[in-house]
């Protein structure tokens, strides 16, 4: 049977999935992040699957969502909480490793869309990070940001930033932009999924990133796929759901 426990570390909530005749076994693991304006429990079926499978999976609510959610708008807030996630991941490993729950050599993470575009930086960030999923994700953070801007822009929203401070907020996050820093990018398994019409976090960056990866990858003979979906926006269909379940249960 599988059960999904409440649990909270360092003040983030999370739900910890695991079959429970494996609870106190040591096991490979997931952590799965949400969207934006999403929360943890949207991710439950990856969570449900995997654990069903042998994995320990962990939903963690990000920075001003669900549990922890804001009473002020969050929207100018999106790389604040992306850069916050990326920071605890390592602190709800390492609670799980110290627990002796974990297998430290199979740990995977995953996420949609915001939840991806963490996933990916955090792999700039993390050598024990095994295996990655990005569905809807970008590695290329600041021309996102940029992108953002703009239609920020198109839709009449005044900034409450200077020119220079818009770049200082830019160069923040130049150390976690995979995009800029192929030659650094350790290869492990990796997966794309992403929707040819997604206008909210467009394509063609990820799979130029991918194409500038298949080199490596071939050489060192790790996979690398990029599922484009010719008919999806931004939106994870059923199907793309088993697509995550099973590249977990290949590569990790």
């Amino acid at each position: 049977m599988v059960i999904i426990k409440k649990e909270r570390i360092r003040d983030i909530p999370l739900l910890h999935i695991v079959q429970q005749e494996n609870e106190g076994e040591q096991l490979p693991l997931v952590i799965f992040i949400h969207g934006f304006e999403s929360i943890k429990e949207r991710n439950v079926q990856y969570a449900y699957m995997l654990a069903e499978k042998g994995y320990r999976v962990i939903l963690p609510d990000a920075l001003y969502h669900g549990e922890r959610v804001a009473h002020e708008a969050i929207q100018m807030a999106f790389w604040r909480i992306v850069l916050t996630t990326i920071h605890e991941l390592n602190s709800v490993k390492d609670e799980f490793v110290s627990r002796g729950l974990v297998d430290g050599n199979r740990i995977g993470v995953a996420g949609t869309s915001m939840g991806a575009i963490v996933t990916l930086g955090a792999m700039t960030q993390y050598d024990w990070i095994r295996t990655g999923v990005s569905l809807m994700g970008t590695p290329s953070y600041m021309e996102f940001a940029r992108y953002q801007l703009q239609n920020l822009e198109r839709k009449g929203v005044q900034l409450p930033l200077t020119e220079e401070q818009l770049g200082q907020q830019l160069e923040m996050l130049r150390p976690f932009d995979a995009s800029i820093q192929v030659d650094k990018w350790a290869a492990r398994p990796l997966m794309f999924w992403h929707g040819a019409r997604d206008e909210v976090v467009p394509y063609r960056p990820a799979y130029t990133f991918y194409k500038q990866l298949q080199d490596k990858y071939n050489e060192q003979k790790v996979p690398l796929s990029f599922i484009l979906d010719e008919h999806a926006d931004h939106n994870v269909s059923n199907k793309v759901v088993v697509e995550t379940v099973n590249w977990f249960v290949k590569h990790l």
